[in-house]
């Protein structure tokens, strides 16, 4: 490809990853062309057990503070915190002016996460297939489907080549909001000829498909349709998709919906405004006004699936919670996946809610969580769409 003129420099593209590669969390990729920088992600990663008393880790910026005056823009690809949950500290590294890109729901979660830290950052909504010049880059989003709501890959078009990055995807074919990955431009990208794809490869080792999305309905409502009691469902504060289905299922079996927890109330309040999530009005009450109803009428969605000490449902458990005490026809439901060190502070929770007489169902007993990443099928799918000169998988452990 013949060099633009307006861009002076080396006549190579490195991709430098700060994170994200043989290891799962902490995402972080530069892009270097000359002396201009695109970052893709910047996720912290959950410590393990070698790491006493460390809430989350971060990607060593080292790199981009001493070339902050070439980083032209931060694209995330969506709104996980190990993709987004650096980003407040990258931004005091090379400045808050920088501008950030995202599709309208993460720049929504994005701007909740900044408040907190009194940064108010160049915030710039993009929807899927629409492209954002970035210094010698134009950046593609695209829409995937994955665990989360407005999930995007890239297309990040430089002046040597075509590069794909997935960002985190499965390939749904029943995703709840309809919204299917967008088969059509992927395979664009491959009938443009494409440089480099980097793939989500977490689930490689796995054959066939992942589950959709939609299976994880069935099982709530085979635990809705035979619960006596109180159902208290504790999920990712970011998965919409997830918090949808258990809404549509109460409204189903006449139960109100209680959502419990900062990080879940601020994510569910974005997606009801951007009309991501849909509640009727008369289902969604204040949990005070929840335990004045039969237990029967009661669904209560927490955070706290990782067993995260000072979360709600671990506060439920060891009965510290001011408001919500465990009774013995409770259904409790860790929706999520253990994460990798986290086996064992789930464990106690559980261990904790069985004690106190709850009824305590998780992903090992019960359908009740689904992976948001591609098994074998799909990132095969991927690479014959995309047809790319290199290829490098992300997003999985060596």
């Amino acid at each position: 490809m013949t060099q633009d003129n307006t861009f002076s420099g080396e006549h190579f593209l490195q991709v430098i990853p700060l994170g994200g590669v043989e290891e799962i969390g902490l995402n972080c990729t530069v892009f270097r062309y000359g002396d201009h920088i695109l970052v893709v992600d910047a996720g912290i990663m959950f410590p393990d057990d070698e790491m006493p008393g460390v809430d989350f880790v971060i990607p060593d910026f080292s790199y981009l503070k001493e070339n902050r005056d070439m980083v032209r823009g931060i694209a995330i690809t969506h709104g996980h915190e190990d993709h987004t949950g650096a980003l407040p500290f990258l931004l005091r590294e090379v400045g808050a002016d920088i501008p950030v890109f995202g599709t309208p729901l993460s720049i929504g979660m994005i701007r909740e996460k900044l408040k907190e830290y009194h940064i108010r950052g160049r915030l710039v909504p993009v929807r899927p297939r629409n492209s954002v010049p970035v210094g010698p880059f134009v950046v593609e989003f695209v829409r995937v489907t994955h665990s989360i709501v407005d999930g995007a890959g890239l297309g990040i078009h430089t002046p040597l080549g075509l590069v794909v990055h997935t960002g985190d995807f499965k390939i749904d074919p029943t995703p709840v909001d309809g919204e299917l990955l967008d088969f059509g431009k992927f395979s664009e990208f491959g009938d443009r000829g494409t440089l480099l794809l980097m793939s989500d490869s977490t689930n490689a080792e796995k054959g066939g498909f992942t589950f959709s999305e939609k299976e994880v309905r069935r099982a709530f409502e085979n635990i809705l349709f035979t619960a006596t009691g109180r159902i208290i469902v504790a999920t990712f504060a970011s998965n919409i998709h997830r918090i949808q289905q258990i809404v549509d299922v109460a409204c189903k079996y006449g139960r109100k919906v209680s959502i419990c927890g900062k990080s879940l109330v601020s994510n569910a309040g974005i997606a009801l405004d951007l009309g991501y999530l849909k509640m009727p009005e008369d289902t969604w009450v204040r949990l005070d006004e929840i335990l004045k109803l039969p237990d029967r009428e009661v669904v209560i969605i927490t955070t706290g699936s990782q067993g995260e000490p000072m979360s709600v449902l671990s506060r439920i458990a060891t009965d510290e919670h001011k408001t919500i005490k465990i009774r013995p026809d409770d259904t409790v439901i860790l929706s999520s996946k253990m994460i990798p060190g986290n086996e064992r502070s789930i464990g106690k929770i559980i261990n904790h809610l069985f004690k106190r007489g709850a009824n305590v169902i998780y992903e090992k007993v019960s359908e009740v969580h689904v992976s948001g990443h591609a098994s074998k099928e799909e990132l095969k799918l991927m690479l014959n769409l995309v047809r790319p000169r290199y290829f490098m998988p992300i997003h999985g452990e060596f």
